[in-house]
């Protein structure tokens, strides 16, 4: 009995300093003086290096975000790249401090990973990419198609209940890295290649030597939300992140922009200077500098900002705002209030 007695005992010991390290990210962070950021191995408009091998993207701009509410510097961040079968192991065992890469929230990913999601930075579902020269118009007509994908995705699952609730049969063609899926469906390896809409416009564009010759079908098979992820029992930094994103969508609801932030320091709008920090009080409810969201929103821009530059029509993905748009304007982007 004493032994058992003394085995519960260092276990609770053991759960109790894990418990406290993932309590401290923000601390550690701030101590560190740079946020460890988890990001794809290179998805055009999410996340991947430019010309200049910086890092640019919708996902990046959320880790720019976050060391900007932080640091008050957005480039207070490192960028780790990570594959899919990697990016809930590295966030666990604290190899990074958040988890900003085009990742779906699940129920099981919610509960079942000690990962909780921050909140949603796009709304996208999965879809379907072909060559024209298959000739088909319709996700229902890839019958005995050959299908690439990738390993540890929800694209696999998605695809097999797809398939069976329509009767249709398939060939899996599954990839441990995404671009190996790439390079195998523009190697004519498969037929069709599955993954979020957003990937299928961005392979498109970037990654196919003659984008003409290619199409996305209409069919959406499924929801996917894709959002940030931290470590379950930290609250202090989940508060962080989670209002780091409603702060960039309040922006684009009051009409801050980057470009006039600092004249809105002026605004007599309440909920304005709430967000500016020019009323007291956001700041200190986190353990941040009252200047936390102008920072963000003066080095990175509002939520609308941030998609037109990366993924929409500034961009070469092109990428229609759709459910992305505000609320007020037909699409799911709703920030909570801040008071």
């Amino acid at each position: 009995m004493f032994k058992l007695k003394t085995l519960f005992a260092v276990v609770l010991a053991v759960a109790g300093s894990v418990s406290v390290a993932q309590a401290d990210t923000l601390e550690n962070v701030r101590e560190r003086g740079v946020l460890h950021c988890g990001v794809t191995t290179g998805f055009a408009g999410f996340s991947a290096p430019d010309s200049k091998g910086e890092w640019v993207g919708l996902d990046i701009d959320v880790c720019r975000a976050v060391a900007a509410a932080v640091f008050g510097d957005a480039s207070k961040f490192k960028a780790v790249s990570l594959n899919a079968q990697q990016r809930f192991t590295a966030l666990q065992s604290g190899e990074i401090d958040l988890l900003a890469r085009n990742t779906t929230v699940t129920q099981q990913r919610d509960t079942a990973l000690g990962a909780i999601h921050a909140g949603i930075n796009f709304y996208d579902g999965q879809g379907f990419l072909v060559s024209k020269e298959l000739g088909v118009k319709s996700a229902k007509e890839l019958n005995d198609a050959s299908v690439c994908m990738q390993q540890g995705t929800t694209n696999e699952n998605t695809m097999a209940d797809w398939a069976r609730g329509h009767g249709i049969t398939y060939k899996p063609v599954v990839f441990d890295q995404f671009n190996e899926v790439v390079s195998a469906f523009a190697a004519g390896r498969c037929d069709v290649f599955t993954t979020d809409a957003s990937g299928l416009a961005s392979i498109r564009i970037s990654r196919l030597e003659n984008p003409d010759n290619y199409v996305v079908l209409p069919e959406i098979i499924s929801k996917e939300p894709l959002g940030p992820f931290v470590r379950q029992g930290d609250d202090a930094w989940l508060n962080v992140v989670k209002w780091t994103l409603h702060a960039m969508v309040a922006a684009e609801e009051l009409g801050v922009t980057s470009a006039n932030v600092d004249e809105m320091r002026k605004s007599a709008s309440p909920d304005v200077r709430r967000l500016l920090g020019v009323t007291e009080g956001a700041g200190k409810n986190m353990g941040l500098e009252e200047n936390w969201a102008y920072n963000i929103i003066k080095q990175v821009g509002n939520y609308g900002e941030s998609f037109e530059r990366n993924v929409g029509q500034g961009s070469p993905l092109k990428i229609q705002r759709g459910l992305n748009a505000l609320w007020t304007e037909g699409g799911l982007m709703y920030a909570l209030p801040i008071r």
